[in-house]
């Protein structure tokens, strides 16, 4: 008679904010897919909301009134789209951790392909993201930051990659043990990752419900893995200092030699006013733009040195005491 053996349990993590309308018909959607298509592994779902204003904690208390395989942690507050992601997965205790967003654009469809992945050998397995139907401009912007970020950064990047993964319980013990309280998780996966597959995928649309990131939240993503990754601007601004240090000493020299020049011909002497003007604003510009960088690697700095945690929460559902 042969042995049974235990299933391995895949938790899916799902940071939820504002998502009522989202968050029934996603987990409808991926216990249909992996009871389907994954029935050797034991499938439960951890949502964490980050202190969400509408009905979504009440869709989720039903949610797992009625399922024992749906886990959810309720923020006190709203601890930013960041820490609270990153907080899920260390919770997480599955053979294999994915993590989703809460909108389907991230394809529950593609699960299967990830668990695949895992069973030939790879322990980190991202979704790269090949195409969007969402905004244009959104999609430019990022497009242009993922090509930046990938080409200064320390750390060899993997672009198009939002978080949408698969991660093997023995990398989550990596990012648990890590205490970076404001953690850049593309940057971690490409750095403390172990052996990586790729998927590439369509991003669709928003199911329901409206975006929540906006230039804020953009902006605060950017600035952390640029700062966290990459030292390019720190030490860029050196290097222009010394070359327009060198180029005003050079135009002084030109300057003095044509104004001598002038002197001795007796021709009017050059007006030196406007390019002192024109050069006066272009390095102010440059200075006013390393102050900033420098002032955001400062900020990224206060940040781990205060050493919060990543949420406090306030309540939890269908976890062992």
């Amino acid at each position: 008679m042969p042995v049974q053996t235990e299933k391995k349990k895949l938790t899916i993590v799902i940071p939820c904010y504002n998502e009522e309308d989202n968050v029934v018909p996603l987990a409808e959607a991926i216990f249909k897919v992996t009871d389907e298509k994954c029935p050797n592994y034991l499938t439960e779902l951890l949502f964490i909301d980050n202190y969400s204003t509408d009905k979504t904690r009440e869709e989720l208390r039903t949610l797992a009134k009625g399922n024992k395989r749906i886990k959810c942690i309720f923020n006190a507050r709203n601890f930013g789209h960041i820490r609270s992601p990153y907080y899920g997965l260390t919770q997480a205790d599955g053979d294999l951790v994915m993590l989703m967003c809460a909108d389907f654009q991230d394809p529950p469809e593609l699960i299967p392909e990830f668990v695949k992945k895992w069973e030939e050998g790879y322990r980190v397995i991202v979704g790269q993201k090949k195409k969007s139907l969402t905004n244009p401009l959104v999609n430019f912007v990022r497009n242009v930051y993922y090509h930046i970020i990938h080409r200064i950064s320390a750390v060899e990047q993997v672009e198009y990659f939002t978080g949408f993964g698969l991660y093997d319980k023995g990398f989550i013990r990596v990012l648990a043990s890590l205490g970076d309280p404001y953690p850049y998780l593309r940057g971690i996966v490409a750095e403390l990752g172990y052996r990586m597959a790729t998927i590439d995928y369509t991003q669709p649309k928003r199911k329901a419900g409206k975006t929540h990131n906006n230039f804020a939240t953009l902006y605060d993503m950017a600035m952390n893995g640029l700062t966290s990754y990459s030292t390019f601007f720190v030490r860029s601004a050196s290097f222009v200092g010394v070359f327009f240090g060198f180029g005003g000493f050079t135009g002084g020299i030109v300057y003095l030699v044509f104004l001598i020049l002038a002197l001795v011909q007796k021709t009017p002497t050059p007006n030196i006013l406007y390019p002192i003007l024109a050069v006066s604003f272009f390095l102010a510009g440059i200075i006013l733009f390393f102050i900033g960088m420098v002032g955001e690697y400062v900020l990224q700095i206060n940040k781990r040195v205060l050493n919060r945690p990543y949420v406090v929460e306030e309540e939890r559902i269908n976890f062992e005491e």
